[in-house]
């Protein structure tokens, strides 16, 4: 390298995907470049700096002391850019990059997915990878940008706010509720054949809640998936506690003891710290709150009922 190496803007947006990330390999994908590219870049603005930023080690790049005190300058530089950016292109479409969410399947499949119209219009630039493979993302590894979840973290560096608290009820298929007689009281749920996760699998606490409608209910078929128990409720296979914003989609499905039973549960959406005010980031966290207030009444079935009338 030139003795006269100057580090440029670019060199700072590397800089900040590593800090943020802790990996090349995130980072580059971030970034859409390659593992080699985000190394070399790190390489020469080290040099150009004269000062060591991160110590590798086998789990990653952990920044130095000084690498630290270099991340508030980054971030004032990367908050002006994209200030100027926005300015000259004309706001949020000007925002470009990759957001990596991670969040349960119910939220994502049926929900989620179907504003995604909306998400792609407003930021054009930006894409989003959904994952909603349980328990493979972890926020503190910077593995996601951002993630849904149904109970808040007990501690860490993250920023937690409520999307939206949904209700739950016990389903069945018309067909299946015909054949097998109404339910008068939740002592007789114990007669059916009952849908539900399976236990030694459930990821979540809040999706533990079979034994709040009724300790003795055993669940007979089992599924990691909202979406196969979903399936196997409108194939007449038994009962199933399922979202109301999911199972309204169904109008083969009714409830059962529906002024007896209902759960409440809370989405919440998590945030690292050093993440939170990156423009991108804070654009799709935005766009979150904005469906879901606009969406409200979908997810309480009391809020559904009233905009009916």
């Amino acid at each position: 390298m030139s003795a006269y190496t100057q580090f440029t803007w670019d060199d700072l947006m590397y800089f900040l995907a590593v800090a943020r990330t802790g990996q090349l390999s995130t980072a580059a994908r971030q970034l859409r470049t390659s593992h080699a590219t985000v190394s070399r870049r790190i390489d020469r603005l080290e040099f150009a700096l004269k000062v060591k930023l991160f110590e590798r080690n086998p789990r990653g790049y952990v920044l130095t002391s000084m690498g630290q005190r270099f991340v508030d300058t980054a971030e004032k530089i990367e908050a002006e850019a994209d200030r100027l950016q926005a300015e000259i292109s004309g706001g949020a479409t000007a925002q470009r990059g990759v957001i990596r969410m991670s969040a349960p399947e119910g939220f994502a499949n049926f929900f989620l997915t179907h504003q995604l119209h909306d998400f792609s219009a407003s930021y054009p630039n930006l894409a989003l990878e959904l994952v909603t493979i349980q328990q493979i993302m972890s926020l503190s590894r910077k593995e996601a940008d951002l993630a849904v979840s149904l109970d808040p973290p007990k501690a860490g560096p993250y920023d937690c706010e409520k999307i939206a608290d949904y209700s739950l009820h016990v389903y069945g298929s018309r067909r299946y509720l015909e054949r097998n007689g109404p339910v008068q009281n939740r002592d007789e749920l114990l007669q059916h054949p009952f849908i539900g996760y399976i236990e030694d699998m459930i990821f979540a606490p809040g999706l533990d809640y079979l034994g709040d409608v009724h300790p003795g209910i055993k669940a007979r078929f089992q599924s990691s998936s909202i979406f196969a128990q979903l399936t196997a409720t409108r194939n007449d296979l038994g009962l199933c506690i399922l979202p109301h914003f999911v199972a309204k989609q169904h109008p083969e499905l009714q409830i059962v003891l529906a002024d007896e039973v209902e759960l409440r549960r809370t989405y919440w959406l998590i945030c690292h710290h050093d993440l939170r005010n990156v423009p991108r980031v804070k654009m799709v966290i935005d766009f979150l709150f904005r469906i879901a207030r606009a969406n409200m009444p979908s997810f309480l079935r009391e809020l559904d009922d009233e905009s009916r009338r």
